[in-house]
C-alpha cells in the first residue's frame, strides 16, 4: 500500500481534551493512563511499537475511520475518542495514525475535510459510504475486545482512576499529602506484588448443581 504524505494542515489546532474529571494543569513528565510495561493499546499493525502486544489489540484504524464517519462527519479527536469509547479503552490509537490514515482516504476519493472553527471535520464522499458499505459487518474495535478477560479491563480501569488521583495529588496536593500519597503507593505495589505470591484460587466460577 502506498503511503501517503501527511497533511499537517489536516490536524486539528485545538483538539478538545479528551477524559473527565476536573482538569489539571499539565507537567513534563506527568503520569500516564497505564505503565509503560503495560504496552499502549491501541499502535496499529506495521508500527514500531506494540511488537510483543497481543494481535487482539491492534486495529483496522481505516476501517475503523470509515465505519465511524459513515455514521456522522467527525474531527479527527472525536474519531480518536469514539474508538477508545467503543473497545473499552482497549485501543486509542494515536493523532500519528489516525491523520495519516485520513491524509490516505483523501487522496483516494473517499473523505474530504472542510474547516470548522479553526478546526478540520472530515466526512465521507459517495465513494466513502460505498467503501464503508463493504466493510465487515462487525466493527474494528469490537474484533479488539473478543476474547479479552473483563477482569483485565476492569483492571485497567482501576489502574487509570488511579493514575489520575496521583495526578491531582502530585499537581495540588501540599507537602504533607504528598509524603502520605507516596507511603499509600509503596504499599499498595507491596500488597500486588503479594498477591502475585499467592494461590490463584478461581473466582466467580458458578457452583456446579448437586443433583
Amino acid at each position: 500500500m502506498r503511503r501517503a504524505r501527511f497533511d499537517r494542515s489536516l490536524v486539528d489546532r485545538h483538539p478538545r481534551r479528551q477524559g473527565h474529571g476536573p482538569h489539571v494543569p499539565h507537567r513534563h513528565g506527568g503520569f500516564r493512563p497505564f505503565p509503560p510495561e503495560w504496552g499502549h493499546p491501541g499502535h496499529e499493525p506495521g508500527g514500531r511499537r506494540g511488537r510483543g502486544g497481543r494481535r487482539g489489540r491492534r486495529g483496522d484504524v481505516r476501517a475503523a475511520i470509515l465505519t465511524l464517519l459513515a455514521e456522522q462527519p467527525r474531527h479527527g479527536y472525536e474519531i480518536i475518542g469514539e474508538i477508545g469509547e467503543r473497545s473499552r479503552g482497549l485501543w486509542r490509537p494515536s493523532p500519528g495514525s489516525i491523520y495519516p490514515t485520513l491524509q490516505l482516504l483523501a487522496d483516494e476519493g473517499l473523505v474530504r475535510s472542510t474547516e470548522d472553527g479553526g478546526k478540520r471535520r472530515f466526512e465521507l464522499t459517495e465513494a466513502g459510504h460505498t467503501a464503508a458499505a463493504e466493510l465487515d459487518s462487525t466493527p474494528p474495535w469490537e474484533h479488539i475486545a473478543h476474547d479479552v478477560d473483563p477482569r483485565e479491563v476492569e483492571l485497567r480501569k482501576a489502574a487509570g482512576a488511579l493514575m489520575g488521583a496521583l495526578h491531582q495529588v502530585s499537581a495540588v496536593g501540599t507537602a504533607g499529602q504528598k509524603a502520605k500519597a507516596v507511603t499509600v503507593v509503596n504499599e499498595a505495589r507491596r500488597a500486588l506484588y503479594g498477591i502475585l505470591g499467592e494461590i490463584d484460587d478461581p473466582i466467580d466460577e458458578p457452583a456446579a448443581d448437586e443433583t
